[in-house]
């Protein structure tokens, strides 16, 4: 794994555009303010860039690439087309499957469970959507939380820009 995956705070930042299909972000270094990743999603497909501004935007499919400031690949984060229970798998730079995250069935706000590759649960991902905060909890343990933080009232009424904190404990083990 990229050492670059072993800092404990990751600002995520999605760039602005009105009218965009793919998803696009960059992951700064909030101690240094460098961007440190980024986050692209290549090649749409032409039926997912119409799907994408219509109420079934959540149920189609993405792949999102991850590379270093360089260009390159840390990560790849992709799922299908979901109709009920969403799947997210996520695959290393050499392309071998690391983990998934597995939607729970009828959970209300948003509830996760982060597998490894063999398919045992690690720690589950629980979020309100009301207050865009998402926890990665192990039991009674709180593992990492990511918070979205408020672009002030022009860009979140006039754009779909969203910006995230990822604060990982220091007592997760690096990789």
């Amino acid at each position: 794994m990229n050492p670059i995956l072993n800092k404990n705070l990751f600002f995520v930042k999605e760039h602005r555009g009105f009218f965009k299909a793919a998803n696009n972000y960059d992951v700064i270094d909030p101690l240094t303010q460098q961007t440190i990743m980024q986050c692209r999603e290549p090649d749409l497909g032409f039926f997912t860039k119409i799907f994408r501004f219509s109420e079934y935007k959540t149920m189609t499919p993405f792949n999102i690439i991850i590379t270093d400031a360089t260009g390159t690949p840390i990560l790849r984060v992709t799922r299908g087309f979901t109709l009920f229970r969403s799947v997210v798998e996520v695959f290393d730079e050499k392309e071998v499957l690391i983990g998934r995250f597995r939607q729970r069935m009828l959970s209300i706000g948003g509830k996760f469970e982060v597998q490894d590759t063999m398919g045992q649960t690690l720690c589950m991902l629980k979020g309100k959507w009301s207050s865009w905060e998402f926890n990665f909890t192990q039991g009674n343990f709180a593992l990492a939380k990511v918070s979205k933080k408020w672009a002030g009232l022009g860009r979140e009424l006039f754009t779909s820009t969203d910006n995230y904190m990822l604060e990982i404990t220091e007592t997760v083990p690096p990789n």
